[in-house]
């Protein structure tokens, strides 16, 4: 079984924020949604950039470069990886076409929802195993965040009926 460092586990974090902007900056470029719904599409596509950012950020902090993980660390860093493996959209490409091949909004915000969760398995199972502090905030801080997405999401949704 291959063992994924933790580098290669933040780089898989932004790989998934770089899906969901892909993803969400297609579908705001469809003609067929309401200006409100292109405001909220936009709002999440900024979301994703900024936690691509912040991941970006914890790779390069010097006091991150070892984390403290669970001697489980190995099974972990596999189960991380069929996660990645199963997501909606394995790469940028996948995203776009799901989004430009949508039926609807609905089929879009079905997709999303979808992704959403994917990442927030993806997160939750980082912070589970993750010992440092500062890391733990700041992964408790993303899912606080993609969890109001599906919220969001959600509530848009039943919206529109």
């Amino acid at each position: 079984m291959a063992v994924y460092s933790v580098n290669e586990v933040i780089e898989m974090a932004v790989q998934i924020e770089k899906n969901g902007f892909a993803f969400y900056h297609e579908a705001s470029k469809r003609k067929d949604l309401s200006p409100d719904a292109v405001q909220f599409i936009q709002f999440l596509r900024d979301q994703e950039l900024n936690h691509e950012k912040t991941f970006l950020g914890l790779r390069d902090e010097t006091d991150l470069d070892i984390l403290e993980l669970s001697t489980d660390w190995e099974l972990v860093a596999e189960y991380l990886k069929t996660i990645v493996d199963g997501r909606i959209f394995n790469n940028e490409n996948s995203a776009i076409q799901l989004a430009a091949n949508a039926k609807d909004i609905h089929g879009i915000l079905d997709n999303a929802i979808t992704f959403e969760k994917d990442t927030l398995l993806y997160f939750h199972a980082i912070a589970d195993f993750v010992t440092n502090p500062k890391t733990k905030q700041v992964l408790r801080q993303i899912i606080n965040e993609e969890v109001s997405h599906v919220l969001k999401l959600n509530d848009f949704k039943k919206k529109l009926g």
